[in-house]
């Protein structure tokens, strides 16, 4: 016995996507790729201001140990980390008061890549921190008073310490970022 039927049962659907189909998986990468992006942009800045504190205080604990050692702070006219600084602090070169010829500081090459021109060479920050490198501030407490009085931007910050290193803040120019705790 044979059975037929007059209705029309529709084809079996075709491996492929349709383009209503294509283009809501593409609108949704791109709303997350759209969201994703700003946290990564300020997970890296945040990890660069992370690195830049970090080696601030790199810089204080090198001042603090040259002065365990001699007795004396280095000599820094600037109040930057400059070249003399520099070579100080972390060679073992016998000139400028480190007779001992110790190197206090370990630098790696990120941070002494500043450019002549500029007037940033030395210690500077990282390329990507600012728009162009820049020293480290330095202040020294010389007087033994425990207590330094710094003045970044229209701020000023007492922080009781013999040493602070510190950068202003790209974001906020009243705002340091370093040592000071």
């Amino acid at each position: 016995m044979n059975i037929t039927s007059s209705r029309n049962f529709p084809k079996a659907k075709s491996g492929s996507f349709t383009l209503v189909e294509l283009l809501v998986v593409i609108s949704i990468i791109g709303l997350l790729a759209g969201l994703g992006l700003p946290a990564i942009n300020g997970a890296m800045q945040a990890g660069k201001k992370a690195e830049v504190s970090a080696m601030a205080e790199s810089i204080k604990t090198a001042v603090n140990a040259f002065y365990a050692e001699y007795s004396t702070y280095p000599s820094n006219e600037t109040g930057k980390t400059d070249t003399n600084f520099l070579t100080l602090m972390s060679t073992t070169n016998t000139n400028g008061g480190n007779y001992r010829g110790i190197a206090f500081l370990e630098v790696p090459p990120k941070f002494t890549n500043g450019v002549g021109g500029n007037g940033d060479l030395g210690l500077v920050t990282p390329k990507g921190f600012y728009s162009k490198m820049s020293n480290f501030f330095l202040a020294i407490d010389t007087n033994g008073a425990g207590l330094l009085t710094n003045k970044v931007g229209s701020s000023t910050y007492v922080v009781a310490s013999s040493v602070a290193v510190w950068v202003v803040d790209p974001k906020n120019s009243n705002k340091p970022v370093g040592t000071f705790k």
